[in-house]
Order: structure tokens, then sequence, then C-alpha cells
């Protein structure tokens, strides 16, 4: 997880946020791109990807705003990979004479 604080003066007071970064994993859907972050199982969609994203991060403060940083919470636990499936049809083959 990286962090960055920005320190900003308001009415002189003192005030300092932490950023955390998170992943977004944002696929397309039937109607919609559906935007899920993985570290803290939040999801949410939009028309676009921009439109998901931002929805996502909307939905990710008030998630942190209401349930607080979860004390485990680390981005390096994620790890996103993409992988193959070799088809052939032959699972759905054996399957269908098992049911008959």
């Amino acid at each position: 997880m990286s962090f960055l604080c920005v320190r900003y003066i308001y009415k002189e007071k003192d005030i300092i946020f932490t950023m955390k970064s998170f992943t977004a994993i944002i696929k397309k859907g039937e109607k919609q791109f559906v935007a899920l972050c993985p570290e803290l199982d939040v999801v949410s969609q939009g028309y676009t990807v921009e439109e998901s994203l931002a929805n996502l991060k909307e939905a990710v403060e008030l998630y942190i705003e209401e349930e607080g940083m979860p004390e485990e919470f680390s981005s390096r636990d994620t790890i996103i990979v993409n992988f193959e499936v070799d088809y052939n049809g032959k699972t759905a083959e054996i399957i269908g004479e098992r049911s008959n």
C-alpha cells in the first residue's frame, strides 16, 4: 500500500490527509462497466470506464468512512494475474454423460 500525505492549513488549523493506493479491476458487463476493488471487496458500476472508476472511488471512500480501514489491509496481499484455460468441450460431454 502506498501513502501520500497532503498537508493543508485551513483557518489556522493544520489538516493532514493521507491518501492510500488501491487496485481497480474493471470489466465490461452487459450494459455497464463493473469496477471491483479487491482489497476491500467493494464493487460499483458506470456507463463508461471513467464513470465506473469514479463511482468505485466514492464507494471505497464511503466504505472506509463507515467501516474503517481493515487492520490487516495491505495492497501487497493482492495479486492479480491473467491465466488461460484450455477448453475443448470434453468436460461438458463427460458431465452430460453422468447426468443421463
